[in-house]
């Protein structure tokens, strides 16, 4: 009798401390790789056996024996999910597998500016590295998933929203796009569509002109009133004359090299607004939150006209009279000081080296 207690007293002093040492496995941090951090991927459709030969192999798990420990305890063997997981410290193996449960992927930002085109955001797209410019073009040359709201749309130009995008590494084209146009959507609002349509816009015409606000001032304060005039030269009729579009005209056919010459306002495209009434057929650019929310709500006021400060903001006018002289205080008389001050420093530069002794 005694000796039967003797061994059930050593069967549980084992059952204990076999369990507090398997506890000790599932709640112990461990790192078995060198450097900063250690990239595993899983593919879709692996099984838990190839899961865990990845992790022990890539140092994230001990050995096999704790990896299903941590399985068993974890319950998570049917919710592991695919993707690509960054580890850059020591973890519990049941916190290892709780991270590939909750599908927390490593994520790479990727920000496209406001005011860009399809072009020009696909070089983005590559130079991070998630495919080729063509690719995220193509993908983004399907209209489909602007029929919800443009039924017209040839393209995605101008609704693919300018943003931060936080995605996997392995994010396709086609994917970054459908969650460029997703937010899209959110941004556009049914207040905005309801303050277009009760302007006579419709949500393409809307895009259209707030891309041409967007693509004219990068002061926020200003959109309001950019928007104020070419709402009013729509009213009565009066050419939107946008350098803007007339560009987006010249680069769809490769024929823009940097600057605007006054033979290029005579170019024949719809998208010339030197030459065609009205707005241009679409967006010529991805254009943000607050330009679309400007060409919505446009300020209040006559303006007709606008020219640059040359410190990038605007000065404002309701009549032509106005406007000449703005212009010639703003442009005609600042480039000829500008140039005359060139002069001046030239000249005092070439005095300086005729006089240098050596």
């Amino acid at each position: 009798m005694k000796k039967l207690a003797f061994f059930l007293f050593v069967l549980l002093v084992g059952a204990g401390g076999g369990g507090y040492w398997a506890l000790q496995r599932l709640n112990t941090p461990f790192r078995g790789y060198e450097g900063a951090d250690q990239l595993v991927d899983i593919p879709t459709g692996a099984s838990t056996r190839a899961i865990g030969d990845t992790l022990i192999a890539k140092g994230i798990v001990r050995d096999e024996f704790t990896y299903r420990l941590a399985l068993w305890a974890s319950g998570t063997a049917r919710r592991l999910q695919a993707g690509e997981y960054r580890f850059d410290h020591p973890m519990a193996p049941r916190d290892v597998l709780g991270k590939i449960a909750r599908g927390e992927v490593d994520t790479v930002a990727i920000t496209f500016p406001e005011g860009l085109t399809i072009a020009e955001m696909s070089t983005i797209f590559e130079a991070h590295g998630f495919g080729t410019a063509a690719s995220f073009v193509d993908a983004a040359h399907d209209p489909a998933l602007a029929r919800g709201f443009d039924a017209d749309a040839r393209d995605l130009e101008g609704y693919v929203f300018p943003d931060t995008y936080s995605v996997p590494r392995k994010t396709d084209a086609a994917k970054l796009v459908r969650l460029m146009v997703e937010r899209f959507e959110k941004v556009l609002t049914p207040e905005l569509r309801q303050a277009a349509a009760e302007r006579g816009l419709t949500v393409r015409q809307l895009v259209t002109l707030a891309s041409i606000v967007e693509k004219e001032t990068a002061q926020p304060g200003e959109r309001p009133e950019i928007a104020a005039v070419y709402r009013n030269r729509l009213k009565i009729g009066m050419p939107l004359q946008c350098d803007p579009t007339v560009i987006y005209a010249l680069t769809r056919i490769g024929k823009f090299d940097g600057n605007l010459r006054k033979n290029d306002l005579t170019f024949d495209s719809p998208y010339n607004t030197y030459r065609y009434p009205g707005l241009p057929p679409g967006p010529i650019a991805a254009p943000g939150k607050a330009s679309i929310e400007a060409g919505a709500h446009p300020a209040d006021d006559t303006y007709l006209y606008f020219v640059s400060r040359n410190d990038g903001s605007h000065v404002f006018a309701r009549t032509l009279d106005e406007h000449n002289r703005n212009v010639q205080q703003y442009q005609v008389q600042y480039f000829r000081a500008r140039r005359a001050a060139e002069r001046q420093a030239n000249a005092q530069a070439g005095g300086a080296s005729s006089s240098d002794p050596r």
